[in-house]
């Protein structure tokens, strides 16, 4: 943009009315030096403009390229910077600033009325469709901002105080004056009203944007595509909404798709989720929540790193005090196809939902889970999906699809599956599956646990699975404390298992995406509180600091989960007690390993292969199963856990082979 400008001559005045533009008062409008008024045509001018210089080409999709500058325009109030092109303004372009090289070509109406925060403060009711969760939305929102928000109403001070900070971020950004930035391109748009555009923007065939910011980045852009609507928004980096998409009252987050018509009202969708043909109502989508597909409805709810599947279904009222009802699922789950769940209800981690569920449960603590229909009840098979080679497949493809490019990014994501988090729920699940054995009797054929159903074989089940699981997040915290750490001596070896920080034991929460210890979130709850965080700037700072030292606060508590099993402290713990930890370890890896196998396998049996080979017997089937599909020994995932086993049992080997060694340089 030109810092200096000056008026016109009369000699440009002249040439620009020759060339069919007009201006009640041409001293309003200013240019940079070098201005060329061979470059603006049939425009009106009114109100305070500013242009700058026009001497580039613009290229266009095909190869196309035209001259910058302006023509079939009204310009009103506004700065327009260096090599932008305008051209084909239906109606007019109002109290703008466009700075250079932007594109700006047959679009209705782009305008500024009024001081305007462009979506910044918006109200958003999600979660409680009848209020008392709503998120104020503001330009770097992030999903443990909007998660404190949301869920910690029960500390008010920290609710106010947060809302004052975002209300003065939105008052700072309040203006009259929109943005079209560097090198934003709108192209054959309609109705554009109180929108602020970020650099590098595509925004082209929408029908009507209202109230919104749309955060570009040179180095993640965003596109906003054919026959959005979208009013009330907040649109951030790297995020795409198109193909017919309806939002209102949403904030879509850093690498985000909305597409395929899909809608959404009421809604905040962080970091990486997607959202196609179906419908969003009140929900709170923490990173990863996916819906691919129609008749699928997300509503009332708290959902994190979810798939849910055609014709998924909520409902959040009692047809007694209206939509009051909530659900939260926690990170990780599925919904298989037409599954429905009646709020409220809570869904552990990492759990699959088939059929529908008319009870009010809450299976929070008995985590990777089948949530059943049968009969009309619902039946719980916990555990069971820690053996699924769906739910490691998920896990390891996650930091893969991290579409987010800037170099700021706003949510601090833990991809892990077996984390503090998950480890808490499977002790808590596996005592209280033996506490329902010992209070049913061992003859009982179904337990009953908060409204499912739990057979007796899957009790049994759920217990050694979660041992297993147990067992191997155990062994993986300390065979990464120990690696490559040679001892002299015992003591050396308990001086190395001491924990860092007291921050750690006891429970560990789900911040939408940050895995932190409780005590560690209501220090920053108790410092929004008291003032100590008094800017949105130290907060995130903050959740970068939790993220950062989530393995120090890992070991922590692993640590204190060591000493309770072994029945010492960690000062006493012997190298015999190593070897054990660690021969248990390998013996988890190992069954969990081959039990992933024998789920991976099921994939090529003789029913996967149904509907191969259609013209042929079954050497044919066989043969088009294997081009198509490949081998069982050959299938790279299965190779894989293969090498996952050979890895993990020479690295427990070497461990125990240390600790041998330590133990023969002991005095006897």
């Amino acid at each position: 943009m030109a810092s200096e400008f000056r008026s016109l001559t009369s000699e440009e005045i002249a040439r620009l009315t020759g060339q069919g533009c007009s201006c009640a008062d041409w001293s309003k409008v200013q240019v940079a030096e070098g201005f060329d008024a061979g470059r603006v045509k049939s425009t009106s001018f009114c109100g305070d403009v500013r242009l700058g210089v026009f001497e580039k080409h613009v290229s266009f999709f095909g190869g196309v390229k035209k001259p910058s500058g302006i023509s079939n325009a009204t310009i009103h109030n506004c700065t327009i910077g260096n090599n932008v092109y305008i051209d084909q303004i239906r109606n007019y372009i109002a109290n703008y600033v466009i700075e250079d090289d932007a594109l700006i070509e047959n679009v209705d109406l782009l305008a500024v009325e009024g001081a305007s925060s462009f979506g910044n403060g918006t109200e958003v009711a999600v979660v409680n469709e009848a209020g008392g969760r709503e998120i104020p939305i503001y330009d770097h929102l992030s999903a443990h901002t909007a998660y404190i928000i949301a869920f910690y109403r029960h500390r008010p001070g920290v609710i106010e105080n947060l809302r004052k900070m975002i209300a003065d971020y939105t008052a700072s950004v309040r203006s009259s004056v929109g943005l079209v930035a560097r090198g934003a391109r709108l192209i054959n748009c309609r109705i554009i009203k109180n929108v602020k555009v970020g650099s590098a923007c595509t925004i082209e065939g929408v029908n009507r944007l209202e109230n919104g910011s749309v955060n570009s980045s040179l180095e993640d852009p965003v596109y906003i595509g054919p026959g959005v609507f979208a009013e009330d928004f907040i649109a951030c980096s790297g995020s795409k909404i198109t193909d017919g998409t309806i939002i209102s009252e949403c904030f879509v987050g850093q690498g985000t798709v909305l597409a395929k018509q899909y809608s959404a009202e009421n809604s905040v969708f962080f970091a990486n989720c997607g959202g196609f043909h179906g419908e969003a109502c009140a929900i709170f989508a923490g990173p990863y929540t996916v819906t691919h597909h129609k008749s699928t409805l997300l509503i009332a709810g708290l959902f994190s790193f979810l798939n849910a599947g055609s014709g998924t279904n909520q409902s959040n009222h009692m047809y007694k005090l209206g939509p009051t009802h909530q659900g939260v699922v926690e990170r990780g789950s599925k919904t298989a196809s037409d599954s429905y769940m009646l709020w409220p209800a809570k869904v552990g981690a990492f759990t699959v939902v088939m059929g529908r569920h008319y009870k009010n449960s809450d299976t929070s603590d008995l985590p990777f889970s089948y949530l059943i229909e049968h009969e009309d009840e619902s039946v719980l098979v916990p555990g069971v999906n820690l053996r699924s080679v769906g739910t490691v497949r998920d896990a390891r493809k996650w930091p893969r699809r991290d579409k987010r490019k800037s170099g700021r990014k706003l949510d601090y994501i833990n991809f892990k599956l077996l984390s503090p988090y998950t480890i808490q729920k499977m002790l808590n699940g596996r005592r209280l599956l033996a506490n329902l054995k010992t209070t049913s009797g061992e003859g009982t054929e179904y337990y009953t646990y908060n409204n499912v159903r739990i057979k007796n074989s899957s009790l049994d089940n759920g217990i050694e699975f979660y041992q297993i699981g147990i067992d191997k997040f155990l062994g993986n915290c300390l065979i990464k404390r120990l690696k490559n750490k040679q001892f002299k001596s015992v003591d050396e070896l308990r001086a190395a298992l001491l924990a860092q920080t007291d921050v750690g034991p006891g429970k560990w929460v789900d911040m939408a995406g940050l895995l932190a210890p409780q005590e560690a979130v209501e220090k920053v709850l108790d410092g929004l509180e008291n003032g100590t965080i008094g800017t949105l700037e130290q907060l995130a700072g903050v959740f970068e600091t939790l993220h950062k030292n989530y393995e120090v606060y890992e070991w922590a508590w692993a640590a204190n989960i060591l000493q309770q099993r072994l029945g010492k402290a960690i000062d006493k713990i012997s190298v015999g007690d190593i070897i054990e930890l660690t021969t248990k370890w390998k013996n988890a890896v190992v069954r969990l390993d081959g039990m992933l196998c024998a789920d991976a396998e099921k994939e090529f049996n003789a029913a996967a292969q149904i509907g191969f080979g259609l013209d042929g017997e079954e050497a044919t089937k066989r043969s088009d199963f294997e081009q198509v599909r490949g081998t069982f020994e050959e299938n790279s995932f299965v190779s894989e856990i293969e090498k996952h086993i050979t890895t993990k049992t020479a690295l427990g080997d070497e461990l125990i082979g240390r600790m041998e060694e330590l133990r023969q340089r002991q005095p006897h």
